[in-house]
């Protein structure tokens, strides 16, 4: 459970994700993904100590995150990256004054160098449009360049599990199915678990394995993809599909 003062951000959700799968999270604005993701990833604890020094908005986090078995819930955002814990964030936020390629080092200062340069081919290879781009400053990117570079960036930190925020937000449908077949590809070719949020789950459901809907904070239906797809009002209200 995650509060902001007097607010019910997050109300005993509890989401799980196996191995080398794909887990979906959907639902509207507000319904608690990106609080979600920041918790998961320990970047909500960043946050909250933050505001406490600051005396400003009092966040409250409550349970656990348990990773490989593992009670991380105490364990700094860097610690959890050493272990493969990787967000790529909501709104891409890659270092704007930085080049593709130094955007794609920076993400791998936790790699091994021969990992480094491994990664850093892979993600040339996943996304070509960025072989001509790599000297490019991150700010003149467009919108889909600026994601493909954010997920290449999360890719060279050698995740084992990658958490999405809201890749596609913002992207034309073409990008989109870029981006979605992208996510399929990382999971089978580099063996990686993957989360990603949506708040409109039409592109993204044919690519995961099992998704949860959020709502006010609350995970109201979890369910495998066709179970959901076969669901008439989940797919009205969040596939864009009438029944």
């Amino acid at each position: 459970m995650v509060f902001y003062e007097n607010m019910l951000a997050l109300n005993n959700v509890s989401i799980a994700c196996d191995e080398k799968r794909i887990v979906g999270v959907f639902g509207a604005n507000s319904a608690g993904k990106s609080t979600l993701m920041y918790t998961l990833s320990g970047i909500m604890e960043d946050i909250r100590k933050k505001e406490l020094m600051a005396g400003g908005e009092r966040i409250t986090v409550l349970g656990s995150v348990t990773y490989l078995g593992e009670d991380i819930s105490g364990l700094k955002p860097s610690m959890r990256a050493r272990r493969g814990l990787i967000l790529c964030p909501e709104r891409r936020r890659i270092f704007s004054e930085s080049t593709v390629l130094e955007n794609l080092r920076i993400g791998g200062y936790l790699a091994k160098p021969a990992e480094a340069r491994e990664t850093e081919e892979y993600c040339f290879k996943l996304f070509p449009p960025l072989v001509k781009l790599r000297k490019r400053i991150g700010g003149f990117l467009s919108g889909g360049e600026q994601q493909m570079l954010a997920i290449g960036r999360a890719l060279m930190a050698q995740p084992k599990l990658l958490l999405l925020d809201e890749p596609l937000m913002g992207l034309s449908p073409l990008m989109q199915a870029i981006l979605v077949k992208a996510t399929r590809v990382i999971r089978d070719e580099r063996q990686v678990s993957i989360i990603v949020t949506e708040q409109y789950a039409r592109p993204v459901i044919p690519i995961v394995d099992y998704a949860f809907i959020l709502e006010n904070g609350a995970a109201v239906l979890e369910g495998e993809r066709q179970e959901l797809l076969d669901n008439p009002d989940v797919r009205s209200a969040y596939f864009g599909v009438e029944s």
